[in-house]
């Protein structure tokens, strides 16, 4: 697991650090944490640019992120899955995808 924080949806803290203490603190995030990165636009972290062109899990379309929260899991066969950014991190369909690509 790991967190890209976005201000693109005007809702972050000012540094990177603020926001690492507050998911810590607030949420009990213990997975890495990396630098604000643009999600949508010219200015797309690369990583994005290429999230993006995944259709969400469930019959949505590609483009851009909806909202924060946006999950993606990407399996060691290098398949993407993206769901929306309502789903529950432990909704079924995201721990399906994570079940089955568990080693057996």
């Amino acid at each position: 697991m790991l967190g890209f924080p976005s201000n693109q949806f005007l809702q972050e803290l000012s540094t990177e650090d603020a926001i690492e203490e507050y998911c810590s603190t607030t949420w009990g995030v213990s997975f890495p944490m990396f630098e604000k990165a643009k999600l949508n636009g010219g200015k797309a972290h690369p990583l994005y640019q290429e999230l993006t062109k995944t259709p969400y899990d469930g019959g949505g379309k590609a483009g851009k992120i909806k909202w924060n929260f946006e999950k993606y899991v990407i399996t060691p066969d290098g398949v993407v899955h993206r769901f929306l950014p309502t789903t529950e991190p432990d909704d079924p369909a995201i721990v399906s995808v994570i079940e089955g690509a568990l080693p057996a």
